[in-house]
């Protein structure tokens, strides 16, 4: 069946004529939720609709759709790039030693993720304002505000051109330049290869930008690849942006936590997971599939005529999974806790936990069900579980930039993120099973643990949306999301380039399109195990308006859809805070159900197709495949293991897309509006700025002394200007005083710091840590302690020469290392403005 504009058009046009007559007459059961408004409603659905299409279909057929070229509108200037070689080899040499040798033997080699088709190249794109484009140029300035966007899609679709349209809402909100790669996309490019990819435009990025100029952003897919740019980085001594933004990340590929055993009525991801039509690309063959191949294939050598690898019959043959249902007595599931009781049952245990060696298999229902084909496409099932796939299983994420961490409410993917951002918080409090530390006990899991200051993060549950809410940009609720992703962004940038960053304030000028739906009483709502804040009716995402103070390296916001803030719960009233560490990262019931039922179907459905594509697959191996080489075991779904021998494998041509660019044009369309309402006001705006001596254990406003910027007057707290332009500063959130939190406003600050003359913080950091601060109270100056051997205490002496030329400052591990780290000199001084080249450090050339 053709998959193009016309047929999905087709199959989505009922859907959307649904929506319409059923939002009208059903409002009742829309009340005081997002979808009470008729554009969140019709685009939710829609996107509903379009996966379930896109599942009757192959890989390969919703790859092409998404990756069409689509036009960008005149007022966007955009640029593609190719990112040199010289980055790839970089990129690859960084995430090998992340890997370490155990976990190269576990991804199938070192080589074969490094190959890409013929004429492919790595490409990127700039997208940025036409009118911040000609302005930097006029000021012959590179540019202080870049955000390196990965998009999501599963990792197995989408693209930049798919994307653009909200790329270009990012640039414009925060007047930056954005910079997305193009980057291999599963299942025919399993991971790590798209990490690889992504990880190179950074380090190209690097020659450009200096680091503090450089955030980070993805949303779902994305957002997980970007947790594992940043942990590589830290790891591997990269020098880490000034913050990241990770919209709805998909941190857990094995699907642990509670909310994915739920209904989510209010998303749009299929609950069953992603399910296609088979091709030459999905699914792979199983351990099943594989040994008869290699069995046939020794027959056929051998001219011996016996049976091949028994298959019960043609429905056995394309089942992807096979039930049990005479286990042995007292077969159990396992947990990821080890050196423990984990069931009062004796006997064998199913292997719920995935690694490497088994098929995964889980008790259901007095049964035992083993699973035989690859769920996710982005990587096999032995390899969901990897820290590196799956960031929550990472020993820690402390010790990176600032994260703001925005999580849909009615989402399912919603406990993963959230646990994920406190564990950032509070790596000690968050550690992975023993199953995962002890895997490579070589690896030093488990002093990685305390090895990292605890992560400053801003986590927003936004009630009721759904996965990546700002996908539908032309709603409400996505106004106010890319509000506070410009406001997170420039405080980001301000504090780690010490000044002010202005960005745009259209509050005058920007008009979400309303309807009768929206025409609803702007009162706060009382909201069972919510409680509203002192601010009550304070909208959240502003652009400009300065971040609340963090109280144990967190903002914790339930925020709703019309912006307003409420006290998000304790955390251990949080389902996913509450999930013990012996079971994250440990497939369940419930998704596994689902999952199940789905498979059936599609293996039923399409059956005669799975089974004509196993058969030539068996005889695409017994011809032979091109090699890499010993030690190159590429993954059964990898292209680059499937080159037939004399095949020259060349990229696909994009052709434009009429549906893309519908699509683009709904989403630009706010935008658009927005821009030539501009113009309409066009006139010298007032500006107002916040100072960066406001904020959370700031000196008070006028306290200077050593301060060398001149004093910058703001509007008197709780005020809100009116202009189209609004300047932020970090207003030191991150150094807090005791006995405030985060509902405490900028304007209480100064004086709760008048009476505080030191500042604290409250969280309990590993005793390793609580080194001297090098820091001092005066900027730019930083000091940073390049610690000997013989500084460190006996039992971390030995063996750990990593961790020995990482220079540290006040508990805070540096994103470098430090050359001739041996030497008996231990004090070096940076600077903010002339410090040591990040460039210069990697052995990349200054760019001229």
């Amino acid at each position: 069946m053709v998959f193009n504009t016309a047929t999905v058009g087709t199959a989505v046009t009922p859907a959307v004529i649904q929506t319409f007559f059923s939002h009208y007459l059903n409002r009742r059961p829309l009340a005081q939720k997002p979808t009470a408004h008729i554009s969140y409603d019709e685009g939710l659905h829609l996107i509903r609709k379009f996966l379930l299409y896109a599942s009757n279909h192959t890989v390969e057929d919703i790859q092409r759709f998404t990756s069409q070229w689509v036009p960008h509108p005149t007022w966007v200037k955009v640029d593609e790039i190719k990112i040199p070689d010289e980055y790839l080899v970089k990129s690859a040499e960084a995430i090998q030693e992340q890997l370490g040798h155990r976990g190269i033997e576990k991804v199938g080699g070192k080589i074969w993720w490094q190959w890409r088709r013929l004429q492919s190249e790595v490409k990127a794109e700039w997208i940025e304002m036409k009118a911040d484009y000609q302005e930097r140029k006029r000021a012959n300035d590179l540019g202080t505000r870049v955000m390196l966007y990965v998009h999501g899609g599963a990792y197995f679709f989408g693209s930049v051109d798919e994307h653009r349209y909200q790329m270009q809402r990012h640039a414009r909100k925060l007047k930056a330049r954005v910079f997305a790669p193009r980057y291999r996309l599963a299942p025919q490019f399993p991971f790590p290869c798209g990490l690889h990819d992504c990880l190179a435009a950074y380090l190209y990025l690097l020659t450009l930008q200096d680091p503090s100029t450089i955030i980070l952003a993805g949303d779902s897919a994305g957002g997980g690849m970007v947790l594992s740019m940043m942990v590589t980085m830290r790891d591997q001594g990269i020098p880490l942006p000034a913050g990241a933004i990770l919209l709805s990340p998909w941190v857990d590929l094995t699907h642990s936590f509670p909310s994915v055993s739920e209904d989510n009525p209010l998303d749009y991801i299929p609950p069953h997971g992603f399910h296609q039509r088979p091709s030459a690309s999905w699914p792979p063959p199983n351990s099943d599939d594989m040994l008869a191949i290699e069995e046939e294939i020794v027959k056929k050598l051998a001219h011996q005529q016996h049976n091949s690898f028994p298959q019960e019959n043609e429905a056995d043959a394309v089942q992807g999974f096979h039930v049990n249902y005479h286990p042995a007595a007292g077969t159990h599931d396992d947990t990821a806790a080890t050196g423990i009781a984990t069931s009062d049952a004796a006997g064998p245990t199913a292997n719920t936990v995935p690694g490497p060696g088994h098929d995964l298999s889980i008790m259901i229902d007095g049964n035992l069900v083993e699973v035989k084909d690859q769920i996710q496409m982005y990587t096999t099932n032995q390899l969901i579980s990897h820290p590196l796939v799956s960031p929550v299983l990472q020993p820690s994420l402390g010790g990176l930039p600032p994260l703001l961490i925005m999580v849909g409410g009615g989402e399912m993917l919603r406990d993963e993120q959230i646990y994920v951002a406190h564990k950032a918080a509070n790596p000690a409090k968050y550690p992975p099973g023993d199953a995962f530390l002890d895997e490579a006990p070589h690896d030093h899991n488990r002093s990685q643990i305390n090895r990292w200051k605890p992560t400053d993060v801003q986590l927003q549950v936004w009630e009721d949306l759904c996965h990546v809410a700002p996908t539908l940009s032309f709603t409400r609720p996505a106004k106010y999301m890319y509000r506070s992703v410009a406001q997170f962004g420039a405080w980001a940038l301000a504090r780690a380039q010490e000044t002010e960053i202005e960005i745009l304030d259209d509050d005058d000028v920007s008009v979400i399109s309303r309807s009768e739906s929206d025409e609803e009483e702007d009162t706060p709502v009382e909201k069972k195990g919510t409680i509203a804040v002192q601010h009550d009716g304070i909208q959240v995402g502003k652009a400009g308006d300065p971040l609340p103070a963090f109280k144990n390296h967190m903002i914790r916001q339930r925020v709703d859809r019309h912006g307003r803030i409420y006290e998000l719960e304790p955390a251990s009233q949080l389902p996913g805070c509450k999930l013990s560490p012996s079971e994250i990262g440990v497939i369940k019931e419930g998704p596994v159900k689902k999952w199940m039922a789905a498979k059936r179907e599609w293996d039923t459905k399409f059956a005669s197709a799975k089974r004509k594509i196993q058969k030539k697959r068996a005889s695409e191996m017994a011809k032979g495949y091109q090699q890499f080489g010993s030690g190159e075991v590429p993954p059964p779904s990898a292209l680059a293991g499937r080159r037939k021998r004399g095949e020259s494998l060349v990229e696909p041509k994009k052709s434009r897309s009429m549906g893309m660019s519908l699509w683009a044009l709904w989403g630009s369309k706010h935008d658009e509006t927005t821009i030539e309402r501009e113009k309409e006001h066009d006139k010298e705006p007032e500006t107002s700025v916040a100072s960066s001596m406001d904020g959370a254990g700031a000196r008070g406003l006028h306290d200077k002394a050593n301060n060398s910027k001149k004093s910058l007057e703001r509007p008197g707290a709780g005020s809100r200007s009116r202009s189209r332009r609004r300047m932020v500063a970090d207003e030191h959130q991150t150094d807090v005083p005791v006995n405030i939190d985060e509902n405490t406003s900028a304007a209480e600050l100064p004086t709760i710091r008048s009476r505080q003359s030191e500042a604290s913080d409250d969280y309990q950091e590993p005793s390793f840590m609580a080194t001297e601060s090098a820091m001092t109270e005066t900027h730019p100056a930083i000091l940073v302690h390049s610690p000997t051997n013989e500084d460190r205490p006996p039992s971390e002496q030995e063996g750990d020469d990593f961790d020995r030329k990482r220079p540290r400052a006040g508990g805070i591990a540096f994103p470098f290392t430090l050359k001739n780290h041996e030497a008996s000199a231990s004090m070096i001084t940076l600077t903010s403005t002339a410090g040591v080249s990040p460039a210069e450090e990697l052995g990349i050339p200054e760019s001229k």
